[in-house]
């Protein structure tokens, strides 16, 4: 399914409405909004606030229609829409994605994000992209954001649990598809949803397999930069968030400001900890399966 999204004023819901109803559609209530119109090829929906959003499996003749009729073009949510969601992907989706794979300190987090036609006008205004795109001073605050607005999840997998599952699966991307199969049945719980999106790290049936009962009928999709997607990306901020809370636990727990990555600046760290308080101890803040704890 594809959309459609622009934002007028509110003086031409009625005109606007007429020319739908001679392009045969039926007009109905619709709750946070003014009215719905449906056709066989497309549902459209005019919003308190103006905003006007339509869904359906081709909507670019019918979006084409409404702006020569009204004199208008495309608003700048409607390229972020055209922008962030890939085609196929229905406006009505999860996203879900990870923080912390590559860094030697601190946890692995797995977040998951449910975007709708609630709130992605919000996302879209707040500027939600892929957290590698966002300075860290800004994740907290769209981490916010997001929050307040969405239906979300977010799996924290702290490093003394992530080591005992990692000694136990031995493989990383089966980890993975534990935690992205988490937050997304922990969304299901909360509200039905028909299509989940991830960024590509495995097989596809790592994740479906992981899922239980809530999830088994979820259409997942793996696309390599699904970030570029608006409730990926959100996803990654949040798990982004949670990941930087984590450091900064580990960084108070020890006293010293833990670097993050795989660097050199990230072994003379944590060969410092593991002096002060232990080898043992230190893999209490670390991925050990890293090659990184095996020069300490």
């Amino acid at each position: 399914m594809n959309y459609y999204s622009n934002k007028f004023e509110k003086s031409v819901e009625g005109k606007l409405k007429n020319f739908l109803v001679q392009d045969g559609a039926e007009i109905s209530a619709q709750q946070n909004a003014i009215w719905r119109a449906r056709t066989s090829k497309y549902s459209a929906i005019f919003y308190n606030t103006g905003k006007f959003l339509i869904q359906g499996s081709d909507v670019s003749e019918i979006s084409k229609k409404v702006e020569e009729f009204l004199g208008v073009s495309s608003s700048l949510s409607d390229v972020c829409a055209r922008q962030n969601l890939s085609q196929n992907v229905p406006l009505k989706h999860i996203g879900s994605d990870e923080s912390g794979k590559g860094d030697f300190f601190g946890p692995l987090v797995i977040a998951g994000v449910l975007v709708d036609e609630s709130n992605i006008e919000v996302l879209q205004k707040a500027g939600i992209k892929d957290c590698k795109k966002v300075d860290d001073k800004n994740i907290n605050k769209l981490a916010a954001i997001i929050k307040n607005n969405c239906t979300f999840s977010v799996i924290t997998i702290n490093p003394a649990k992530y080591n005992e599952l990692y000694a136990k699966l031995k493989n990383l991307n089966l980890l993975l598809a534990w935690g992205h199969a988490r937050a997304i049945e922990n969304i299901l719980e909360k509200k039905d949803c028909d299509y989940a999106l991830s960024d590509k790290f495995g097989d596809e049936k790592l994740i479906q397999n992981a899922l239980l009962k809530r999830g088994k009928n979820i259409h997942l999709e793996q696309r390599c930069k699904a970030e570029s997607d608006i409730a990926v990306a959100a996803a990654s901020i949040l798990a982004r968030a949670h990941f930087l809370s984590g450091l900064a636990e580990i960084s108070v727990k020890y006293g010293v400001e833990i670097p993050k990555g795989a660097s050199d600046k990230v072994l003379q760290t944590a060969k410092s900890i593991s002096e002060k308080y232990s080898k043992d101890e230190l893999k209490n803040a670390v991925k050990t399966h890293f090659k990184t704890f095996s020069q300490i």
